[in-house]
């Protein structure tokens, strides 16, 4: 019996992550991602797969960003009820990840439907926050380094990726195929995350693209941020800091923290985190011990230099407050969240800052503010940009195209087939010949929709 290989998202883009494993009449999806940025791929959310809902048998999940598990509810809702496999940090993410999901599907509709701004009547949710509660019972765990049957006869194997708590490769093995799904894969020397473990043997690899095309720079984070916000201090301006709830804005505070202890930024200066999903997510930091390269004694030095902010009053109470301050708010491309409204209130000073903490997706605020657009569209209205404007290289927790080589280079044996996902079109192309001139393996770089026999 053949074993077929589905590429239903991640591939030709870096969002809506679903790989479909067939095999003796069975079906497997590895990750269940949201498609997002440019309106082409968000559409793509509403479509339905090639095979129903209820004829998916099992899940698996690499980690909780939403571009790997933000489709999870819907499928639920349309019927799949079989078990999704991840690693115990990984459920932790998603259980603040997957409700807040919901919850802002519901008010962009509602916003919708109160202005009149949708062509449907009336706008509906793509899923609720109750269809995400119900999709976490769901959830199974196991832990890294132990093999589980996600499927009876199907054996399967998560190992450390880096990149963000819970983050794992998967290596799965059916019908005679090793097949190794890389998730995203961090970076070795990340300020917060552990280095990803070497790959194991595999007759198939599907490796993530991301940053296929380049380097990341040699400066630090530290270093990227203390001269911006050394700026900011000395203007009075606020900083707005898109962040991802998970990761990013851990990574960005620790940074801050050890810039303030070295004497490289006031140590008075103010740091707000206005996220509640963030707040939740740094929490787990300290149940997490062995996946990140925090002590105890760093997680409170991070603690006590950033002022966190719950609640839509506190929120709100930060645009009567002077500069200089920091702000970090989620969403980390800027497309949508509490972010919206500090990046209205401040994107037209040029006393101000607006920080860009890692790759901006096309079609989102983030990568329009990255391209230098003196205008963003926030809540139906035209929005001047006028502050400084700093994009970050070294904040991100993807490995670049050398260390993504290094990673693939560590198999002892060449994998029959490659594939490389999860990378817009140009990036993953040039892995795809770096790979060739560097590995003498040939890499394919799949088609959205496509289908193999391994």
């Amino acid at each position: 019996m053949t074993v077929t290989l589905s590429f239903l998202g991640g591939a030709g883009t870096v969002t809506g992550s679903k790989y479909l494993v067939r095999h003796g009449g069975r079906a497997l999806l590895v990750d269940c991602g949201l498609f997002q940025g440019y309106k082409l791929l968000r559409q793509r959310n509403w479509q339905p797969l090639p095979l129903a809902s209820v004829d998916i048998d099992s899940v698996v999940l690499t980690h909780a960003h939403l571009d790997h598990s933000g489709h999870l509810p819907l499928l639920a809702r349309q019927g799949f009820a079989g078990p999704v496999w991840c690693t115990p940090g990984t459920r932790d993410l998603c259980a603040i990840l997957l409700p807040d999901s919901g919850h802002l599907q519901e008010e962009d509709a509602a916003y919708l439907n109160r202005h009149g701004l949708s062509r449907h009547r009336p706008a509906l949710p793509l899923y609720t926050r109750l269809d995400a509660e119900r999709a976490l019972a769901l959830l199974r765990t196991r832990p890294v380094h132990q093999d589980f049957e996600p499927l009876p006869g199907w054996r399967a194997r998560f190992s450390r990726a880096g990149h963000i708590l819970g983050a794992a490769s998967l290596r799965l093995e059916v019908g005679g195929r090793r097949i190794l799904f890389s998730g995203d894969l961090g970076r070795p020397d990340d300020l917060l995350m552990r280095a990803p473990e070497p790959p194991p043997a595999a007759d198939v690899v599907l490796l993530e693209s991301t940053y296929g095309d380049r380097a990341h720079p040699p400066a630090s984070l530290p270093d990227e941020l203390a001269p911006a916000l050394s700026r900011l201090a000395a203007r009075g301006g606020v900083a707005v800091v898109p962040v991802f709830a998970v990761g990013r804005a851990q990574t960005v505070l620790h940074a801050i923290a050890r810039l303030k202890a070295a004497g490289r930024l006031p140590p008075d200066l103010p740091v707000f985190l206005d996220s509640p999903m963030a707040i939740e997510a740094t929490g787990l930091y300290g149940q997490h011990m062995d996946e990140h390269r925090l002590d105890r004694t760093q997680l409170e030095a991070m603690a006590r230099s950033t002022t966190l902010v719950r609640s839509v009053e506190e929120s709100k109470a930060l645009a009567r407050l002077p500069g200089p301050h920091v702000i970090l708010s989620a969403s980390g491309m800027a497309t949508g969240g509490r972010v919206l409204h500090h990046l209205a209130l401040h994107a037209g000073d040029p006393r101000n800052l607006i920080v860009l903490t890692g790759h901006q997706a096309g079609g989102t605020r983030g990568a329009r503010i990255a391209a230098g657009e003196p205008e963003i569209r926030i809540h139906g209205q035209e929005v001047a940009v006028r502050a400084e404007v700093v994009q970050l290289g070294s904040a991100s927790a993807h490995a670049d195209a050398g260390q993504l080589l290094a990673w693939l280079g560590a198999l002892h044996l060449p994998p029959r087939r490659t594939f490389l996902v999860h990378g817009e079109l140009a990036a993953a192309d040039a892995l795809r010949q770096r790979i060739a001139r560097t590995l003498g393996w040939q890499a394919e770089v799949p088609e959205h929709g496509a289908t193999v026999v391994l």
